[in-house]
């Protein structure tokens, strides 16, 4: 979309060589050219008048005009009477010219995992957040400020945590991060100097993610199986692993919950290893047919480093997230957070403390739980109707589920008969070390899909899910 200008003349970089010979007017209409061509100025975009273009340049407004009505006339110009002279549609002719774009084949329902109801963000509730904020605010809030995040969002959330995960919540052990990627790299570099030269990570689990900001922070990443019961903490001491990202609330993405053996098991480890334990607390918030889960970090709050973001309660385009750690890593880890970026930006901090403060924040969690709770009992009444003998696990929390395909189907094969009929699925594989793609497993994201293309999407492809010589091919 073309910005749209107030009363105000937009500016407009061009520039004029009166040293070079050539006519100022032909010089004008190239530049001009050129910069609608390269698409510097896009179709429908708004230009300067023809006074104020020849009192930037220091041209006479005669020239400009007539620059103008030569342009009109070779249709890079529009102009109509009472409005300002706007790019011509469909004027750009470069490689990397806008126009209207090649839309993306539409999907009839598209089972993305980890995105949540973006169409239910609730906008009404942030703006008033943010409005509040914004007037709140006070003059040193606009400074920098504390490298850890606004001590009001930290306080905010140290209750919020202490409230609804059980957690050991002491806002001066929080660092505001900008979600759960910064927030694990930031831990995983603190640790780095610290002596850790090994981090254990879950799999399946997020492979990618771990291997990246392992990568980064100079340290080896290492894959540990998870079996019904959570992660195999004896496999985890066979590492020299000074530390370990788990998902212990709701497994990333079996669906499994951390069983309460395994959980002091996993304690015992880190303090007979003298390791750290990072929690990836992403989506305890929507649970269905089981009791709620604490936080591990509130049973062992000097060995655990706790991660939680708004990606999934709210949208992940707001980008805030927290880090709640032992006393011994709050101070590195501000440091190393006020090296990367300076700070989280203050107004989104305080909006979130306001949303969360007024109540509001907790009304859109249950309302989401509703939501979600009805697409999962959907897409469990179309499996069972359209793929009838097909196990789903990793149901009880969360807003994915796991469909384990017959056995010798072919994940990939399985993936791309269903893009052909415009059913979005996904592969367990990318989310295994090793990325095998057996056996055969889906994870159905159903956060973001209405229970109507829900029930239209399981229609489709139902009897890929279930036919084994269909989802092998010949």
């Amino acid at each position: 979309m073309p910005p749209e200008w107030s009363s105000s003349p937009p500016d407009l970089l061009l520039v004029i060589d009166r040293t070079s010979g050539r006519p100022l007017r032909a010089q004008l209409e190239q530049e001009l050219r050129e910069a609608i061509r390269s698409c510097r100025l896009r179709a429908g975009e708004r230009l300067p008048s023809s006074r104020e273009l020849a009192r930037t340049l220091g041209l006479s407004r005669g020239l400009v005009q007539d620059c103008y009505a030569q342009l009109v006339a070779e249709g890079y110009l529009v102009t109509r009477p009472g409005s300002a002279t706007r790019v011509g549609a469909g004027a750009a002719t470069s490689p990397g010219a806008a126009g209207p774009r090649a839309e993306a084949t539409r999907l009839v329902a598209d089972f993305r995992w980890g995105v949540p109801d973006l169409s239910s963000f609730p906008v009404h509730d942030w703006l008033w957040a943010t409005r509040e904020a914004a007037r709140g605010m006070t003059t040193a809030e606009l400074d920098y400020g504390d490298s850890r995040g606004s001590s009001v969002l930290r306080e905010v959330l140290a209750g919020y945590l202490r409230r609804v995960r059980a957690a050991s919540g002491d806002p001066e052990l929080i660092v505001v991060c900008n979600g759960y990627a910064q927030g694990l790299g930031l831990v995983l570099r603190v640790l780095a100097e610290r002596g850790v030269r090994t981090v254990a990570f879950e799999d399946p689990g997020s492979p990618a993610t771990v291997d990246a900001a392992a990568g980064a922070a100079g340290l080896r990443a290492v894959p540990v199986p998870v079996d019904e019961h959570g992660i195999d903490v004896r496999a985890l001491a066979a590492t020299d692993a000074r530390a370990v990202v788990v998902t212990p609330a709701h497994q990333w993405p079996t669906g499994v919950a951390l069983a309460p053996e395994r959980r002091l098991a996993l304690i015992q480890w880190a303090t007979d290893r003298n390791a750290v334990i990072i929690e990836d607390d992403y989506d305890a918030e929507f649970r269905y047919d089981r009791e709620p889960v604490g936080a591990l970090q509130g049973l062992a709050p000097d060995r655990v480093v706790s991660l939680g973001t708004v990606s999934k309660s709210l949208a992940p385009a707001l980008r805030i997230g927290w880090v709640a750690c032992p006393p011994a890593l709050a101070g590195p880890l501000a440091e190393h957070k006020h090296r990367s970026d300076r700070g989280t930006p203050t107004l989104d901090q305080l909006a979130l403390a306001r949303l969360i403060e007024s109540g509001r924040f907790d009304r859109h969690l249950r309302r989401m739980r509703a939501t979600y709770s009805a697409r999962r009992a959907a897409l469990l009444t179309a499996l069972a109707e359209h793929a009838p003998g097909l196990r789903v696990t990793g149901l009880a929390a969360g807003f994915h589920a796991v469909a384990h395909l017959p056995a010798g189907a072919d994940e990939h094969r399985v993936v791309a008969a269903a893009r052909a009929r415009s059913v979005g699925l996904y592969g367990m594989s990318a989310c295994r070390a090793s990325r095998a793609a057996t056996p055969a497993r889906l994870v159905l994201g159903f956060g973001d899909v209405r229970e109507q293309s829900v029930v239209e999407g399981v229609a489709a492809i139902g009897d890929l899910l279930t036919d084994r010589r269909r989802s092998t091919g010949p």
